[in-house]
């Protein structure tokens, strides 16, 4: 994100690329991320987890070559499915594996180290684009993945729990998932243009429309089906889950990209990528802080009030940061920016933990891969209602948008049981 404005000045990026840049990852993510849980549930979530670490490395490798933008959202696709394989699998993997006194402990691990990546990325990106060039953020990116590539396979392989695993995969409920994915993606992504360009939204939107309606039909025949339609809906505990990681990354990504882009305008901040991620150093503090103490706050108080208030907390921080970046408060916008982190680590970290939890253990790749699906197409969301916003109304207008979501979310969270049970993903960690 912090690379962004610079890579958009040096590859001569139109606004839409721009998006593009952001939306091919999430469309390749959610596409495929579903099929990344189904393989883990089939194969081993480890193979699963190095293919993805591998194709990741190896995209940001092409993208850190790249001298125009086909090359650039060809790379960014690439790491999207690399993506999809890599996080559920990683997911899956510790549901299985870990002993289940510890999930919390260990999810919630998961969850920080996530949070690491979204917390630091801009910092480090910012320094490197302005010490080296934005083409160093991908060149250290794809060194760092495949040596993680390595070091997956040459680390001892940990005795996971024997679960019954799927004969096949159903390929053609794979491939109407996969295109009501995309299909609902380039929606989102023809919203801003919709006046203009109508059928940019209608011939996606009739794509998205049709493959829904095949792919309940096809996956309600099929004695092995792609996604187990009955168990998800009946699941009140996965749907909220599933809207609640929807609503988490729909407020990170898209306060990233137009904090940032804002912050180096010369409207804006005037800020260069390193000053804009020293700015956002108290949202990393917030999330770091939070994500680990998570487990700890909703065994106290129940998942409903720890979800419901970390988000009502997301929605005051974005009317500070609004506030702050409209009368230049660097202390202000500092506060907003702390409590907009420590707000959202809460239920970043607790969907996952949800949603495992939600449906049966040999469903882990299954459960991982949908609640990660959902996250990235809220993240999509994010990118494009802030795409449409933001010409209109600026950095305000996004932290409203935010804002509204994450009450929504914080409606969403009130539902939860409150239940927290010895050895559940509510039980904090010893």
């Amino acid at each position: 994100m912090a690379a962004l404005p610079t890579m958009r000045a040096d590859l001569t990026l139109d606004p839409e690329e721009v998006t593009w840049a952001v939306n091919s990852y999430l469309l390749a993510s959610a596409a495929c991320i579903i099929l990344g849980g189904k393989a883990s549930d089939r194969v081993g979530a480890r193979l699963v987890a190095l293919a993805g670490l591998l194709l990741f490395g190896v995209a940001s490798a092409a993208i850190a070559a790249a001298t125009g933008p086909d090359l650039l959202l060809a790379g960014r696709a690439v790491q999207g499915l690399g993506a999809a394989l890599a996080v559920p699998a990683t997911l899956a993997c510790i549901g299985q594996a870990a002993d289940p006194s510890r999930h919390a402990a260990a999810l919630s691990a998961w969850a920080g180290a996530l949070m690491l990546g979204f917390s630091l990325g801009p910092l480090v990106g910012g320094t490197l684009t302005h010490v080296i060039g934005w083409r160093s953020v991908f060149g250290c990116t794809a060194v760092a993945l495949i040596a993680a590539a390595v070091g997956l396979l040459t680390a001892p392989a940990e005795e996971a729990r024997a679960l019954p695993r799927s004969s096949q995969i159903d390929g053609g409920g794979f491939v109407l998932l996969a295109t009501l994915m995309v299909s609902a993606v380039l929606t989102l992504n023809g919203l801003p243009r919709a006046g203009q360009a109508p059928l940019h939204v209608a011939f996606p939107l009739a794509a998205t429309v049709t493959a829904a309606v095949l792919f309940v039909r096809r996956e309600r025949r099929t004695a092995e089906p792609f996604v187990n339609l009955p168990q998800i809906l009946r699941s009140a505990l996965f749907l909220r889950a599933a809207g609640i990681g929807a609503v988490a990354m729909f407020s990170i990504l898209s306060m990233l990209l137009y904090f940032n882009i804002d912050a180096q305008s010369a409207t804006g901040l005037g800020l260069t990528p390193v000053g804009a991620g020293i700015m956002l150093l108290p949202l990393s503090l917030g999330l770091l802080a939070l994500a680990r103490l998570a487990p700890r706050l909703v065994s106290r108080i129940g998942p409903a009030g720890a979800l419901s208030g970390g988000l009502v907390v997301v929605a005051f921080a974005c009317g500070l940061i609004a506030a702050a970046a409209h009368h230049r408060a660097e202390e202000l916008l500092s506060v907003g920016l702390f409590l907009f982190g420590a707000g959202l680590a809460v239920p970043y970290a607790t969907a996952p933990r949800l949603a495992l939890m939600a449906l049966p253990p040999e469903a882990a790749g299954q459960s991982s891969g949908l609640i990660n699906a959902c996250t990235f197409l809220g993240g999509s969301l994010g990118v494009t209602g802030g795409a449409i916003v933001y010409p209109l109304a600026g950095l305000f207008g996004v932290m409203g948008l935010v804002a509204a979501v994450a009450l929504v979310g914080a409606v969403l969270a009130r539902g939860l049981t409150h239940a927290a049970t010895p050895g559940s993903p509510f039980t904090a960690p010893a």
